[in-house]
């Protein structure tokens, strides 16, 4: 089963994994201004996300597989990898165990220590949008509204909707399996596994995912990793303060 993507520009490979709950358009904007800058991007939605196939197995080792399988079907090498949150520990796991595919490693707001369990509210009020009623994404925000009050999240959440038929509604994610196995994506990063080639970890100043603590962590696995804060932006950086984060990449990659 092979991942969907999208793919934009001629040059060198530059692969993006979304976030949990996201999808690889999520980071078109990027894409677009990447592909101007001379390399070919590839948005990729990871298993049980967006375009991609629906699968019971999800979890960080079956991820960094299956970009491992996407790698060879396109003949892609060296490439820059970059991952957000969710996208972020599957870009790690497949930098340790597959360092030869890659050439330099971003981590955007996310460390490789463990998180709790903490989008019950968000995946609660996916599961309550009742499309044999709701009939257009106005309705949809406003149902979602209940379990998620800011405005940004729900627009973000609400890409996964399409017309599933003639005036129905439906979402793209395999919400039964996300919700069910929730507690993968707060996995840690396994032990005593290294990643030589250099490393950036970007993080919002206003977040709490990349904190002081986790710096020692960080460069354990990455030793040649460095660590940039994106003034005015919380988990969400790239799209809160997209100028600077895109300063940050390009300047790591040129």
């Amino acid at each position: 089963m092979e991942l969907h993507s999208n793919i934009l520009g001629k040059g060198t490979p530059f692969v993006i994994l979304h976030g949990f709950l996201g999808m690889g358009d999520n980071w078109k904007t990027h894409a677009k201004h990447l592909a101007k800058d001379g390399y070919e991007v590839h948005l990729v939605d990871q298993r049980n996300h967006g375009r991609s196939f629906h699968s019971n197995q999800f979890n960080y080792d079956v991820m960094a597989k299956d970009l491992k399988t996407y790698c060879d079907k396109h003949d892609l090498r060296d490439v820059i990898l970059l991952g957000h949150s969710m996208g972020g520990k599957t870009a790690m796991l497949f930098a340790v165990d597959y360092p030869e595919y890659i050439s330099k490693l971003i981590v955007a707001d996310i460390s490789p220590r463990f998180y709790p369990i903490h989008h019950d509210k968000i995946l609660e009020g996916l599961s309550n949008l009742d499309f044999s009623k709701i009939e257009n994404r106005r309705e949809a925000d406003d149902a979602l509204s209940s379990y998620v009050s800011d405005f940004g999240i729900r627009q973000f959440l609400l890409k996964n909707l399409y017309w599933k038929e003639k005036g129905r509604l439906a979402l793209r994610l395999n919400l039964p399996v996300l919700k069910d196995q929730v507690g993968e994506v707060g996995e840690a990063l396994p032990m005593h596994t290294k990643f030589e080639k250099g490393t950036l970890f970007l993080r919002g100043d206003k977040s709490e995912y990349i904190s002081p603590q986790d710096e020692r962590l960080i460069h354990t696995h990455f030793p040649n990793a460095e660590i940039k804060t994106i003034e005015n932006a919380g988990h969400w950086l790239h799209a809160e303060n997209p100028k600077d984060f895109y300063n940050e990449v390009i300047k790591f990659i040129s």
